[in-house]
């Protein structure tokens, strides 16, 4: 059993560092940055003032935060992890965050003697509930290989892509997939539905067929039933395509639906949908329409 430190105890990290702790390791956590609720306190759990402190109990640092801004200043900021590493020490960062600045951290990281890894994930809060995320990681084989029982604990698809930075690339290209996916499902809908076709049936024919997918399984739903909650909100989707976005002109690539899946949720958050999960990105193209895809 392991000491693990764990910053970023939110929607998603909070259940990703309960299942670490049934799984009978002890969690470090920082007080500096989203403090431990009484109910994680009365668990093994040992709450730290910095994430310096954090990093000098733990042999392995785990960070889920929400951008690229604070995993930097988590890492290298006053009081940062990077203070309280000792040698052979690994850092697990698994937000979603910049490849670019993903391979910068790495480079620092490991010119004081520790390893790297980006792991971000897909699965959303439901995925972090049920301990069934996809990880993709990049760094150091023998990094994977001391840290990927941990990741066992919290996901299910679980692959070490390349080096660091991969990690962070296949994230992005999964957000972009996922974003175009709802695009699509959402004006396959509000067609039918504009039509006059019942758009829960059409969804529940087009379940059978090659248009089947979770998207249209989950978000379709929420689509037809008016379910727009976050799992996953339209204010984090927006950061991930604006990585996508900013990656692709460093690199030279036309992403052009990529772009217009942004325009649509900046329509939504221009309605007040921050927050609104990213299945709502319907709302932007029903606005469009002057109609919805079912009524409320």
């Amino acid at each position: 059993m392991a000491n693990i430190g764990f910053i970023g105890l939110g929607i998603m990290g909070r259940p990703m560092a309960e299942h670490l702790i049934t799984g009978g390791h002890t969690l470090h956590v920082s007080s500096h940055h989203k403090a431990p609720d009484a109910e994680l306190q009365a668990k093994a759990v040992t709450v730290h003032p910095t994430p310096k402190a954090v990093a000098a109990a733990s042999e392995i640092v785990i960070l889920m935060l929400p951008d690229t801004p604070q995993v930097e200043e988590v890492l290298f900021g006053t009081n940062g992890v990077a203070l309280g590493l000792s040698k052979g020490s690994i850092v697990v960062d698994m937000s979603s965050i910049s490849p670019m600045a993903t391979k910068e951290f790495a480079r620092k990281i490991e010119a004081q003697g520790s390893q790297y890894l980006d792991a971000p994930v897909s699965g959303g809060e439901v995925g972090a509930k049920a301990a069934s995320l996809t990880i993709m990681v990049g760094g150091p084989q023998e990094a994977f290989d001391k840290v990927k029982p941990l990741f066992e604990l919290m996901g299910k698809n679980i692959t070490l892509v390349g080096g660091n930075g991969d990690g962070q690339t296949t994230k992005v290209a999964n957000q972009i997939i996922v974003a175009l996916t709802i695009e699509a499902v959402a004006e396959a809908l509000l067609f039918a539905s504009k039509a006059g076709a019942d758009p829960a049936k059409v969804r529940q024919a087009l379940m059978g067929g090659f248009a089947s997918s979770k998207i249209l399984e989950i978000h379709g739903e929420r689509m037809v039933k008016r379910t727009f909650n976050p799992g996953f909100r339209i204010g984090l989707h927006q950061k991930d395509l604006n990585l996508a976005l900013q990656s692709a002109r460093s690199i030279g690539v036309s992403l052009p639906n990529t772009a217009t899946a942004q325009e649509l949720f900046n329509a939504c958050v221009a309605h007040g949908g921050k927050d609104w999960d990213h299945s709502a990105m319907v709302r932007a193209l029903e606005i469009m329409a002057n109609h919805q895809v079912a009524s409320s």
